[in-house]
């Protein structure tokens, strides 16, 4: 008997756990599959990327600027130069035969000059001598005038003082005369010098082109050219005009080109951090210097104002992040990344990007599709009519409630601000701890509000990165 009670109680046992099984699987084969995270606190950054080339802040393309021959070449690829320091020179027989014929013409023009000086001072001597001359026959014929009229003097006597005074009045007109044209060829050879020394100046510059100085401290990062090669002048870069390329190292950026999309966000002084394919496992600490204000096509990097086609295509933005300590094994032309650091919060609330949804609440707890767009209607079916519904979607997510044991979900707005590569930050609408659907994507854009779900939590990321 008391064998019989044990074995009503197992089965008993053993019908209610069959209940609760089969109740339990009931359950969930209604219920829908979902991965799900709780919200928690974090630091945000917000990170543009680029890619480009380390450059010199400051470099030089040496070009040649007169046509001949290289006859020296002072330095070689990788040297240090000075500022002032003579790299190369190009023949200059010409140029400084011109020179010498222009120094030897401003000696000649610096003796008639001389010349020209004595003979103005001989003419100005004539003339005080002149001057004197005419000084004493003046005094004589006014003597002669008062003999004459007193009667003592003969007539022909007087006659002879006046000839005298006026002979001498007209040599003085004429030694006038004599030192004015001496003076104005003194003048004229001094004109006549100054020539002669612009030119020379035009000579000696032209000399000094065949001459390639370094203008600042600096390193030869290229040399395409030999001893004995011919250049010539030309536009930049051709082939031939230029001699070499110096570039100050002590200040290294990275030139990048940042999508069109993302420049908005890119500010001066902003925070940035620079990896070059080269050294791998470095990172560079620098700062956003310069924006370029025009865009450059993507296929061609030709600016979009010197675009002479209207083919619209994708566009990126120059930015330059100067490093704040390069290194000597940087080389401009290596390839660089730059992640700039547009924005920065600590300790935020923040959730999987992917948890975001467009999403309208009012037409029968529909998701926004691709089958829905803004200001669309469209008709929500029910057993007796249909009502038209204007679709307005919200941005939220689909937070999991557990009431009496039955977890399942419900889509709020929320507010959101920064992003990051996975996450973004959540300024309203959700609060730490909370539960919500973050996948898989196929299930989220179609799931609904107050849907059973059977939840496979997935752990948050931490603020390192690490699950």
């Amino acid at each position: 008997m008391r064998i019989r009670r044990i074995y009503l109680i197992i089965l008993v046992g053993l019908v209610v756990v069959g209940v609760v099984v089969l109740s339990i699987n009931k359950q969930q084969s209604n219920s829908t599959g979902v991965m799900t995270t709780k919200i928690v606190r974090q630091d945000l950054w917000n990170i543009v990327s680029g890619t480009g080339q380390i450059k010199p802040k400051t470099y030089v393309n040496v070009g040649a600027n007169s046509f001949g021959r290289i006859t020296r070449l002072t330095v070689k690829e990788g040297d240090r130069v000075t500022k002032g320091e003579v790299v190369a020179t190009v023949e200059s027989v010409e140029a400084e035969a011109s020179v010498d014929a222009q120094k030897a013409a401003i000696s000649a023009a610096g003796a008639d000059i001389a010349s020209y000086v004595a003979a103005e001072e001989t003419a100005k001597a004539n003339v005080n001598r002149a001057k004197a001359d005419l000084e004493q026959k003046s005094q004589d014929w006014e003597r002669a005038r008062e003999l004459y009229a007193a009667g003592i003097l003969a007539k022909q006597d007087f006659d002879a003082k006046k000839e005298a005074y006026d002979a001498d009045a007209a040599l003085l007109s004429q030694m006038a005369a004599a030192f004015s044209q001496a003076r104005a060829q003194t003048d004229s050879a001094r004109g006549h010098l100054q020539t002669q020394v612009a030119n020379l100046h035009v000579n000696q510059d032209m000399l000094d082109k065949t001459i390639a100085i370094a203008p600042f401290n600096s390193v030869v990062t290229n040399l395409p050219v030999r001893e004995g090669e011919t250049v010539v002048t030309g536009i930049q870069n051709t082939e031939g005009s230029t001699l070499m390329t110096l570039a100050d190292l002590s200040i290294m950026t990275a030139e990048v080109k940042v999508d069109e999309t993302d420049i908005v966000n890119v500010q001066i002084g902003q925070s940035a951090e620079v990896t070059v394919d080269a050294i791998p496992g470095k990172v560079f600490k620098g700062h956003v210097t310069l924006i370029g204000d025009q865009a450059l096509l993507r296929s061609t990097g030709m600016a979009t104002l010197r675009s002479t086609t209207g083919t619209e295509e994708a566009k990126d933005f120059k930015v330059t992040v100067t490093l704040d300590s390069p290194s000597n094994e940087l080389r401009p032309g290596l390839s660089a990344t730059a992640a700039i650091t547009t924005a920065h919060k600590n300790n935020v609330l923040a959730l999987p990007i992917q948890a975001i949804i467009p999403y309208n609440p009012e037409s029968d707890n529909a998701p926004y599709n691709d089958q829905h767009r803004n200001g669309d209607s469209v008709q929500a079916a029910s057993s007796s009519s249909k009502v038209a519904v204007n679709l307005e979607p919200v941005q939220g997510v689909f937070v999991v409630e557990n009431a009496e044991g039955k977890p399942h979900t419900q889509f709020v707005h929320v507010t959101t601000g920064i992003t990051s590569a996975t996450e973004i930050e959540v300024t309203s609408g959700l609060n730490e701890g909370q539960e919500i659907v973050i996948g898989p994507f196929k299930v989220l854009r179609d799931l609904k509000s107050n849907v059973l779900v059977k939840c496979d939590v997935v752990k948050p990321l931490s603020v390192d990165g690490s699950s």
